[in-house]
Protein backbone atom coordinates (compact mmCIF):
# COMPACT_ATOMS: atom_id res chain seq x y z
CA UNK A 1 0.00 0.00 0.00
CA UNK A 2 2.90 2.12 0.65
CA UNK A 3 4.62 1.50 -2.20
CA UNK A 4 1.90 2.76 -4.55
CA UNK A 5 0.48 5.73 -2.51
CA UNK A 6 2.41 7.86 -5.03
CA UNK A 7 2.23 5.68 -8.09
CA UNK A 8 -0.98 4.60 -10.71
CA UNK A 9 -1.74 0.85 -10.27
CA UNK A 10 -4.81 -0.82 -11.49
CA UNK A 11 -5.13 -3.20 -8.51
CA UNK A 12 -4.80 -0.53 -6.02
CA UNK A 13 -8.30 -0.01 -5.52
CA UNK A 14 -9.19 -3.90 -5.25
CA UNK A 15 -6.10 -3.97 -2.62
CA UNK A 16 -7.18 -1.26 -0.34
CA UNK A 17 -10.70 -3.11 0.09
CA UNK A 18 -9.18 -5.82 0.86
CA UNK A 19 -6.92 -4.50 3.43
CA UNK A 20 -9.88 -2.72 4.73
CA UNK A 21 -11.46 -6.17 5.10
CA UNK A 22 -8.88 -8.03 6.59
CA UNK A 23 -8.87 -5.20 9.39
CA UNK A 24 -12.50 -5.38 9.76
CA UNK A 25 -11.99 -9.63 10.22
CA UNK A 26 -8.73 -8.57 12.95
CA UNK A 27 -11.47 -6.39 14.65
CA UNK A 28 -11.79 -2.71 16.53
CA UNK A 29 -8.17 -2.38 17.24
CA UNK A 30 -7.08 -3.34 13.31
CA UNK A 31 -9.78 -0.48 12.19
CA UNK A 32 -8.85 1.99 14.43
CA UNK A 33 -5.04 1.44 13.47
CA UNK A 34 -5.31 2.05 9.90
CA UNK A 35 -7.20 5.15 10.24
CA UNK A 36 -5.00 6.39 12.62
CA UNK A 37 -2.23 5.78 9.98
CA UNK A 38 -4.43 6.42 7.05
CA UNK A 39 -1.77 9.36 5.66
CA UNK A 40 0.48 6.64 5.19
CA UNK A 41 -1.27 3.73 3.47
CA UNK A 42 -4.56 5.88 1.27
CA UNK A 43 -4.97 8.87 -0.60
CA UNK A 44 -7.82 11.14 0.98
CA UNK A 45 -10.18 9.98 -1.31
CA UNK A 46 -9.81 6.45 -0.56
CA UNK A 47 -9.52 6.92 2.85
CA UNK A 48 -13.32 8.37 3.09
CA UNK A 49 -15.07 6.77 0.06
CA UNK A 50 -13.67 3.47 1.27
CA UNK A 51 -12.30 3.06 4.87
CA UNK A 52 -14.31 5.64 6.62
CA UNK A 53 -17.46 4.60 5.17
CA UNK A 54 -17.61 1.12 5.95
CA UNK A 55 -16.10 1.91 9.56
CA UNK A 56 -19.35 3.45 10.04
CA UNK A 57 -21.73 0.88 7.96
CA UNK A 58 -24.14 -0.76 9.84
CA UNK A 59 -23.11 -4.34 8.04
CA UNK A 60 -19.55 -4.02 9.86
CA UNK A 61 -21.65 -2.79 13.34
CA UNK A 62 -23.45 -5.42 12.94
CA UNK A 63 -20.34 -8.12 11.93
CA UNK A 64 -18.50 -6.98 14.77
CA UNK A 65 -21.15 -7.06 17.77
CA UNK A 66 -20.23 -3.78 18.56
CA UNK A 67 -21.65 -1.79 22.05
CA UNK A 68 -22.42 1.78 22.10
CA UNK A 69 -19.18 2.72 23.74
CA UNK A 70 -16.84 0.59 20.58
CA UNK A 71 -19.58 2.00 17.68
CA UNK A 72 -18.82 5.79 19.22
CA UNK A 73 -14.68 5.53 19.07
CA UNK A 74 -14.70 3.86 15.81
CA UNK A 75 -17.32 6.80 14.58
CA UNK A 76 -15.35 9.56 16.49
CA UNK A 77 -12.12 8.04 14.31
CA UNK A 78 -13.96 7.95 11.03
CA UNK A 79 -14.78 11.46 11.34
CA UNK A 80 -11.17 12.62 12.63
CA UNK A 81 -9.98 11.02 9.57
CA UNK A 82 -13.07 12.44 7.30
CA UNK A 83 -12.22 16.08 8.27
CA UNK A 84 -8.53 15.79 7.97
CA UNK A 85 -9.18 13.79 4.66
CA UNK A 86 -11.72 17.26 3.89
CA UNK A 87 -8.50 19.37 4.37
CA UNK A 88 -6.42 18.14 2.67
CA UNK A 89 -8.56 17.40 -0.43
CA UNK A 90 -11.11 19.37 -0.20
CA UNK A 91 -12.34 19.13 -3.99
CA UNK A 92 -12.63 15.35 -3.68
CA UNK A 93 -13.61 15.15 -0.10
CA UNK A 94 -15.52 17.69 1.52
CA UNK A 95 -18.96 16.02 0.80
CA UNK A 96 -17.94 12.37 1.73
CA UNK A 97 -17.06 14.46 5.15
CA UNK A 98 -20.10 16.46 5.46
CA UNK A 99 -22.29 13.17 5.28
CA UNK A 100 -19.82 11.49 7.48
CA UNK A 101 -20.36 14.11 9.97
CA UNK A 102 -24.06 14.26 9.93
CA UNK A 103 -24.77 12.73 13.15
CA UNK A 104 -21.94 14.99 14.88
CA UNK A 105 -22.92 18.63 15.11
CA UNK A 106 -19.75 19.91 16.09
CA UNK A 107 -17.80 17.56 13.21
CA UNK A 108 -20.49 18.81 10.55
CA UNK A 109 -20.46 22.39 11.14
CA UNK A 110 -16.06 22.06 11.08
CA UNK A 111 -16.69 20.21 7.90
CA UNK A 112 -19.29 22.88 6.67
CA UNK A 113 -16.31 25.11 7.66
CA UNK A 114 -13.91 23.89 5.35
CA UNK A 115 -15.83 23.63 2.22
CA UNK A 116 -16.50 27.86 3.08
CA UNK A 117 -12.49 28.15 3.46
CA UNK A 118 -12.32 26.21 -0.01
CA UNK A 119 -14.92 27.77 -2.12
CA UNK A 120 -13.04 30.40 -3.28
CA UNK A 121 -10.12 28.69 -4.59
CA UNK A 122 -9.84 25.43 -3.96
CA UNK A 123 -13.53 24.24 -5.89
CA UNK A 124 -15.56 24.12 -8.94
CA UNK A 125 -18.78 25.58 -9.66
CA UNK A 126 -19.95 22.00 -10.26
CA UNK A 127 -18.40 20.75 -7.06
CA UNK A 128 -19.84 23.49 -5.10
CA UNK A 129 -23.43 22.77 -6.75
CA UNK A 130 -23.32 19.02 -5.31
CA UNK A 131 -22.65 20.39 -1.77
CA UNK A 132 -25.34 23.34 -2.15
CA UNK A 133 -28.09 20.21 -3.22
CA UNK A 134 -26.71 17.80 -0.93
CA UNK A 135 -27.56 20.69 1.60
CA UNK A 136 -30.87 21.62 0.72
CA UNK A 137 -31.64 17.75 0.81
CA UNK A 138 -30.80 18.19 4.44
CA UNK A 139 -32.68 21.11 5.35
CA UNK A 140 -30.47 23.86 5.34
CA UNK A 141 -31.58 25.84 2.95
CA UNK A 142 -29.87 29.10 3.65
CA UNK A 143 -26.42 26.93 3.59
CA UNK A 144 -27.28 25.90 0.61
CA UNK A 145 -28.09 29.50 -0.88
CA UNK A 146 -24.74 30.19 0.17
CA UNK A 147 -22.73 27.83 -1.57
CA UNK A 148 -24.85 28.22 -4.58
CA UNK A 149 -23.88 32.19 -4.64
CA UNK A 150 -20.07 30.80 -4.30
CA UNK A 151 -20.73 29.10 -7.17
CA UNK A 152 -22.47 31.63 -9.45
CA UNK A 153 -19.11 33.03 -8.82
CA UNK A 154 -16.71 30.45 -10.46
CA UNK A 155 -19.42 30.08 -13.36
CA UNK A 156 -19.00 31.32 -17.16
CA UNK A 157 -22.14 30.59 -19.20
CA UNK A 158 -21.37 32.72 -22.36
CA UNK A 159 -24.03 32.95 -25.55
CA UNK A 160 -23.63 30.06 -27.08
CA UNK A 161 -23.95 27.83 -24.46
CA UNK A 162 -27.69 26.65 -24.22
CA UNK A 163 -26.77 23.37 -22.98
CA UNK A 164 -24.83 24.01 -20.58
CA UNK A 165 -24.76 21.02 -18.20
CA UNK A 166 -24.57 23.63 -15.20
CA UNK A 167 -28.04 25.32 -16.40
CA UNK A 168 -30.21 22.84 -14.64
CA UNK A 169 -28.26 24.35 -11.29
CA UNK A 170 -28.55 28.01 -12.15
CA UNK A 171 -32.25 27.70 -12.84
CA UNK A 172 -32.10 25.33 -9.23
CA UNK A 173 -30.46 28.27 -7.69
CA UNK A 174 -32.74 30.85 -8.45
CA UNK A 175 -36.33 28.91 -7.45
CA UNK A 176 -34.14 28.51 -4.12
CA UNK A 177 -33.78 31.94 -4.04
CA UNK A 178 -37.25 33.19 -4.94
CA UNK A 179 -38.70 30.38 -2.45
CA UNK A 180 -36.45 32.27 0.35
CA UNK A 181 -37.58 36.15 0.18
CA UNK A 182 -36.88 38.80 -2.66
CA UNK A 183 -34.12 39.48 -0.63
CA UNK A 184 -31.92 36.07 -1.55
CA UNK A 185 -33.86 37.13 -5.33
CA UNK A 186 -32.09 40.42 -5.06
CA UNK A 187 -28.63 39.25 -3.89
CA UNK A 188 -29.14 36.45 -6.92
CA UNK A 189 -29.62 38.58 -9.81
CA UNK A 190 -26.71 40.24 -9.82
CA UNK A 191 -24.80 37.36 -9.74
CA UNK A 192 -26.53 35.55 -12.70
CA UNK A 193 -26.60 38.50 -14.83
CA UNK A 194 -22.74 38.68 -14.39
CA UNK A 195 -22.11 35.00 -14.94
CA UNK A 196 -24.68 34.12 -17.37
CA UNK A 197 -24.70 35.36 -21.24
CA UNK A 198 -27.31 32.97 -23.02
CA UNK A 199 -29.84 34.66 -24.14
CA UNK A 200 -32.54 31.50 -23.61
CA UNK A 201 -31.37 30.64 -20.71
CA UNK A 202 -31.66 34.09 -18.82
CA UNK A 203 -35.19 33.94 -20.58
CA UNK A 204 -35.99 30.70 -18.87
CA UNK A 205 -34.82 32.28 -15.77
CA UNK A 206 -37.23 35.37 -16.21
CA UNK A 207 -40.29 33.61 -16.88
CA UNK A 208 -39.98 31.33 -14.20
CA UNK A 209 -39.43 34.26 -11.54
CA UNK A 210 -42.34 35.98 -12.89
CA UNK A 211 -44.64 32.50 -12.80
CA UNK A 212 -43.34 31.77 -9.47
CA UNK A 213 -45.14 35.08 -7.63
CA UNK A 214 -46.81 35.65 -4.29
CA UNK A 215 -49.08 33.30 -2.75
CA UNK A 216 -47.98 30.23 -5.03
CA UNK A 217 -45.94 27.26 -3.61
CA UNK A 218 -42.71 27.04 -5.25
CA UNK A 219 -40.74 24.83 -6.92
CA UNK A 220 -39.06 23.96 -3.54
CA UNK A 221 -42.42 23.30 -1.91
CA UNK A 222 -42.15 26.79 0.29
CA UNK A 223 -44.75 28.89 -0.14
CA UNK A 224 -43.56 32.68 -0.85
CA UNK A 225 -43.49 35.58 1.46
CA UNK A 226 -44.29 39.69 0.49
CA UNK A 227 -45.46 41.06 -2.44
CA UNK A 228 -45.58 40.40 -6.57
CA UNK A 229 -42.10 41.24 -7.69
CA UNK A 230 -42.80 43.75 -10.61
CA UNK A 231 -40.58 43.27 -13.62
CA UNK A 232 -40.36 47.36 -13.30
CA UNK A 233 -38.32 47.10 -10.58
CA UNK A 234 -35.46 45.40 -8.69
CA UNK A 235 -34.47 42.67 -8.74
CA UNK A 236 -36.06 41.78 -12.40
CA UNK A 237 -35.77 44.76 -13.96
CA UNK A 238 -31.83 43.92 -13.88
CA UNK A 239 -32.34 40.81 -15.23
CA UNK A 240 -35.06 41.83 -18.01
CA UNK A 241 -32.37 44.43 -19.27
CA UNK A 242 -29.80 41.97 -19.19
CA UNK A 243 -31.53 39.14 -21.04
CA UNK A 244 -32.77 41.77 -23.45
CA UNK A 245 -29.37 42.76 -24.22
CA UNK A 246 -28.43 39.20 -24.48
CA UNK A 247 -31.06 38.87 -27.08
CA UNK A 248 -30.04 41.45 -29.08
CA UNK A 249 -26.33 40.62 -29.42
CA UNK A 250 -26.88 36.90 -29.72
CA UNK A 251 -29.41 38.35 -33.16
CA UNK A 252 -26.03 40.16 -34.45
CA UNK A 253 -23.94 37.84 -33.93
CA UNK A 254 -26.15 35.33 -35.37
CA UNK A 255 -27.00 37.54 -38.40
CA UNK A 256 -23.28 37.65 -39.29
CA UNK A 257 -23.20 33.95 -39.57
CA UNK A 258 -26.14 32.70 -40.67
CA UNK A 259 -26.73 30.45 -43.77
CA UNK A 260 -30.22 28.94 -45.21
CA UNK A 261 -29.86 25.69 -43.12
CA UNK A 262 -30.21 28.22 -40.53
CA UNK A 263 -33.33 30.52 -40.89
CA UNK A 264 -35.79 28.01 -39.10
CA UNK A 265 -33.99 27.81 -36.36
CA UNK A 266 -33.30 31.73 -36.27
CA UNK A 267 -36.77 32.09 -36.60
CA UNK A 268 -37.83 30.24 -33.18
CA UNK A 269 -34.95 32.05 -31.74
CA UNK A 270 -36.61 35.45 -32.74
CA UNK A 271 -39.69 34.07 -31.41
CA UNK A 272 -38.17 33.73 -27.99
CA UNK A 273 -36.84 37.05 -28.10
CA UNK A 274 -40.61 38.66 -29.15
CA UNK A 275 -42.02 37.32 -25.99
CA UNK A 276 -39.10 38.51 -23.81
CA UNK A 277 -39.47 42.25 -25.44
CA UNK A 278 -43.33 42.06 -24.71
CA UNK A 279 -42.32 41.75 -21.29
CA UNK A 280 -40.74 45.66 -20.66
CA UNK A 281 -43.22 47.81 -20.26
CA UNK A 282 -42.40 49.89 -23.64
CA UNK A 283 -42.27 46.08 -25.31
CA UNK A 284 -45.70 46.45 -27.71
CA UNK A 285 -43.90 49.92 -29.00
Amino acid sequence: MRMTLSTLNWRRREMVRWLVTCATEIGVYALDSIMQSWFTLFTPTEATSIVATTVMSNSTIVHLHLDCHQQEKLASSARTLALQCAMKDPQNCTLSALTLCEKDHIAFETAYQIVLDAATTGMSYSQLFTIARYMEHRGYAMRAYKLATLAMTHLNLSYNQDTHPAINDVLWVCALSHSLGKNELASIIPLVVKSVKCATVLSDILRRCTLNTSGMVGLHGRRNSGKLVSLDKAPLRQLLDATIGAYINTTHSRLAHISPRHYSEFIEFLSKARETFLMAHDGHI
